[in-house]
């Protein structure tokens, strides 16, 4: 029986460190009220911490923090690593989520862009790795069918006529993050530089692309 409940100890416990977990402080320097987060806060106002971090510790995985409720707005992407202080984010913060994080092969924060059409003015063959737009989608698994560049943010890809029709993609610059609703909002994937030929849940999903990093 006891090797039994060790045994059950050990994944618990491998669970939990497989989770993603940040603290909050309400001022610099990890003073002050804190608040540890192991899943999505849609609203801090609800646990009476809204406006309030001003410094934070990642202990794992990689965190989203918005100035407005669900994920709206401005955002900073924090990995793991400890942040004395948020410089330009100081008390604004309203909603936190972990990221998940796509897998393609090869190999933060926010530009809130106002040009966010996310056209691509530059040159390069469809499908080049060498050389391109920064973002590449396309309608079908394993980059076939229609395709579209983005060179910036776009919140909606129905100004592009490509709303939930992504099934693969081509990231060779930066990291992007990939919403299933308007505004970033829902469930969200960023990727990194590489070839992604599916798209891993998000499939025919994708209604809003920015850069994160």
């Amino acid at each position: 029986m006891k090797p039994l409940l060790a045994v059950f100890a050990l994944l618990a416990s491998l669970n939990h460190a497989a989770a993603g977990e940040i603290s909050l402080f309400t001022d610099a320097d990890f003073r002050g009220r804190p608040l540890t987060v192991r899943g999505p806060i849609t609203n801090l106002d609800g646990i009476g911490f809204n406006d309030r971090a001003s410094s934070a510790i990642v202990h794992s995985g990689s965190w989203e923090i918005c100035e407005h409720k669900d994920f709206g707005g401005r955002c900073i992407v924090l990995e793991p690593g400890e942040y004395r202080m948020f410089d330009g984010f100081n008390d604004v913060a309203s909603s936190v989520r972990e990221l998940e994080r796509g897998r393609g092969r090869g190999g933060y924060r926010d530009r809130e862009r106002r040009h966010d059409d996310g056209a691509w003015g530059g040159r390069g063959p469809r499908g080049d790795d060498r050389r391109g737009p920064p973002v590449e989608l396309f309608a079908d698994r394993h980059f076939g069918g229609e395709g579209i560049m983005l060179g910036s943010d776009v919140h909606s890809l129905r100004s592009r006529s490509f709303n939930d029709r992504a099934g693969s993609m081509i990231v060779r610059e930066g990291e992007w993050q990939v919403c299933e609703h308007d505004d970033y909002r829902g469930r969200c994937i960023v990727y990194g530089p590489g070839r992604y030929p599916s798209l891993r849940g998000l499939d025919g999903m994708a209604s809003s692309v920015r850069r994160v990093r």
